[in-house]
């Protein structure tokens, strides 16, 4: 397993399908409880949830920045992710196709977020595809001067952490890097996703471009 820089921020991504005849509850879900759930944990910084665009390896895509690697292993964020309320239970059972990733966030070019984001998932842990940090720094200043390109992450994941959820198939399960660029506009997101292919050849797994719902701010709560 790599050895991540703890001091670097954090970023869960839970990615997943939802049986469609319950869509409608798990978005309220997602809305009224879980996002402001999660945020309200000390070391979470913010959230955002995103529906596909492009591609059709999963539907929705939720973001959760943290302070460090760090926070995941906090007495707080323990009693939310194993005690978890009715109404969670409920929708985790409605999920499917699920992938959910604690990561370092090992690098990033730019800053800021869009209204639209592309992100490859490589198909290979760190460092068993024979792509190296330099090589992906290069390819993330590049894809920054894209028009419309913001803000280029390269996450990796931490094996302890990233505990799957029950909808998570586990056989041959990979934990594998990620690159997530946010963009203005959807040709900016699909011109991104399209140099990521190109660059990383077969290296990539799944690629696909999101809307973004919305976004909550830990400094948006109440005093």
């Amino acid at each position: 397993m790599t050895e991540h820089d703890t001091s670097k921020p954090a970023q869960l991504y839970v990615w997943s399908d939802v049986d469609p005849d319950h869509e409608a509850d798990f978005n309220l879900w997602y809305d009224r409880e879980h996002m402001e759930e999660r945020v309200r944990i000390p070391g979470f910084t913010g959230a955002r949830r995103y529906r596909a665009v492009s591609g059709s390896a999963r539907r929705y895509l939720a973001l959760y920045r943290a302070d460090n690697l760090g926070c995941f292993t906090t007495d707080a964020y323990r009693k939310a992710f194993t005690q978890q309320t009715s109404w969670s239970n409920l929708n985790f059972s409605r999920m499917s196709n699920t992938r959910r990733r604690v990561m370092s966030v090992a690098m990033e070019v730019g800053f800021g977020a869009g209204g639209n984001v592309a992100m490859v998932v490589l198909n290979k842990p760190e460092g068993a595809h024979g792509i190296d940090a330099e090589r992906i720094h290069q390819l993330l200043t590049d894809i920054a001067q894209i028009d419309g390109v913001l803000h280029c992450q390269y996450l990796v994941p931490d094996e302890t952490l990233s505990t799957p959820l029950p909808s998570e198939k586990t056989q041959g399960r990979v934990l594998a890097p990620a690159i997530v660029i946010d963009t203005t506009t959807e040709p900016a997101a699909e011109a991104a996703l399209h140099q990521m292919r190109e660059s990383l050849e077969g290296a990539v797994e799944d690629a696909q471009t999101f809307s973004l719902l919305w976004s909550l701010d830990q400094r948006e709560f109440p005093a």
